[in-house]
């Protein structure tokens, strides 16, 4: 990061372009937009829409992912739907959610939840694919109940499949989020990103996309880097 910051530097001074604003006017710029009080409250609507759309793909997108792993013929019956989710355009599926359901929240929640299902679904499949039956097998010998072996022998194996999905799909997630923002509603972070682009105001976009980023950063070294260390110990 301190190597990126300086090569930025170097380039901001070297070319002394409104285009290549330097970091200090991105900070400056990303204080003045806290202090102000408009950065958070896109970011806040931004962050609100990411949430629901995340914990709602998740949801769907593991049990479909369990459900085509274990059993071949829900794998057989859905695999042509999940490889047409993977494969229609985010910004389709924007323009349809907006078109059927018009410009509402519940359109771009939809629009980007239905964009995270498939490959949510694709990696969690893979992972139940690969459960040791052998240890469901001494459960079962044990007399484990259903709910034992479903959290304590089934589950935990399934938890690197679980935040290597849950990773890559907030990355994707706040994405497109930011188009769904930019093409149909009044707020949020991609709304900003708009309005500054038609001032070609360089600095400020820079400004709102570093504040998204270091929230992602927190989230990944707050949340994620610990739940996964303590839920996959086990494995070392």
């Amino acid at each position: 990061m301190l190597v990126l910051l300086c090569v930025w530097e170097v380039l901001a001074l070297g070319l002394d372009s409104k285009a290549l604003p330097s970091p200090q006017n991105v900070l400056r710029a990303l204080w003045q937009e806290l202090y102000a009080g408009e950065l958070l409250f896109h970011l806040g609507m931004t962050l609100s829409r990411v949430t629901i759309s995340f914990i709602l793909a998740m949801l769907v997108g593991v049990a479909l992912g369990i459900l085509m792993g274990s059993f071949r013929h829900w794998d057989n019956r859905l695999d042509v739907l999940i490889i047409l989710g993977m494969n229609i355009p985010a910004l389709v599926t924007i323009i349809l959610c907006y078109v059927w359901f018009g410009l509402t929240e519940t359109a771009a929640i939809i629009a980007v939840t239905v964009n995270k299902i498939p490959m949510v679904t694709v990696t969690i499949r893979e992972g139940a694919r690969a459960i040791n039956t052998q240890l469901l097998q001494v459960a079962s010998v044990y007399r484990l109940s259903r709910r034992d072996t479903f959290f304590s022998v089934y589950l935990p194996q399934l938890y690197p499949y679980l935040f290597a999905s849950a990773r890559n799909g907030l990355s994707l997630i706040w994405k497109i989020v930011l188009v769904v923002e930019l093409l149909g509603r009044s707020d949020g972070i991609g709304f900003q990103l708009g309005s500054f682009f038609h001032f070609f105001d360089i600095t400020n976009i820079l400004a709102y996309t570093l504040a998204f980023i270091l929230v992602i950063f927190a989230i990944e070294a707050l949340l994620f880097h610990p739940l996964a260390s303590r839920l996959t110990r086990w494995r070392t």
